[in-house]
């Protein structure tokens, strides 16, 4: 009997312990998944946290680029209205240097996207159909020679422009394209020959290709015969050669 009694006894301490070992096993197994989910959800945060770091950065990127971006600009404005200021200046010299000229109604001057433009009536410096300087444009291009031949970063550009009126066949020329190419020529050796840098000077023709006005009247075609001379920065550095 003492024996069936102790043996039952020992049965219900083994199940206690049993029970009690269960219970310790359930609790670990959920403080460990709850261990998981908080790991989990910390990776997850990190991970965020990551991303709205890496996204902080492109942004922060973003935003020196731009005020990189905005000082350049800044910085070209400048330069633009420095450059603007200094057409002007160089537009007025010119204004004030062939006032004369002006008045008279000899030379025209003009400025537009940082381009200065000379225009000279044909008449006023060639005879009717020739290429030859007559007195009266030597003259008007001596005062445009005396403004030109000081100035430095300039391309000085003459272009010859006709009417529609076909030159005489007897005469020096072959067509409209030679007389308007020899009369800028003549502008420019004589430029060239009152100390205007050479390398500055060009000279093209343009016919009757490009008339201001239509060549339906008289008026309209003396307007047409004209000597253009434009000044642009210049685009060429002469090369430099070494002396052996």
């Amino acid at each position: 009997m003492r024996k069936a009694i102790g043996l039952g006894a020992a049965l219900l301490v083994l199940g206690s312990a049993a029970c009690v070992s269960t219970e310790k096993y359930e609790l670990k197994s959920k403080e460990a998944a709850d261990n998981d989910t908080k790991a989990q959800q910390a990776a997850a945060k990190a991970s965020a946290c990551e991303k709205e770091l890496g996204e902080a950065k492109e942004q922060l990127a973003a935003a020196a680029k731009a005020q990189e971006e905005l000082k350049a600009q800044a910085a070209a404005l400048a330069e633009q209205k420095g450059a603007a200021e200094a057409k002007s200046a160089q537009y007025e010299q010119l204004a004030g240097s062939l006032q004369t000229q002006i008045q008279a109604g000899q030379i025209e001057i003009s400025e537009l996207r940082g381009k200065m433009t000379v225009k000279l009536k044909d008449k006023i410096l060639f005879p009717s159909g020739s290429a030859r300087l007559n007195k009266e444009g030597a003259a008007a291009l001596d005062a445009v020679a005396a403004v030109f031949k000081d100035m430095k970063g300039k391309n000085i550009v003459v272009a010859g422009y006709t009417d529609d009126v076909r030159v005489s066949p007897s005469g020096p020329f072959k067509d409209n394209w030679e007389l308007s190419s020899a009369r800028a020529i003549s502008v420019v050796r004589y430029l060239a020959s009152k100390d205007v840098p050479p390398q500055m000077l060009g000279a093209m023709g343009f016919s009757e290709y490009r008339p201001v006005v239509a060549n339906d009247s008289p008026a309209n075609r003396s307007l047409n015969r004209r000597i253009e001379i434009a000044l642009t920065a210049a685009d060429y550095e002469p090369p430099v050669v070494e002396a052996h």
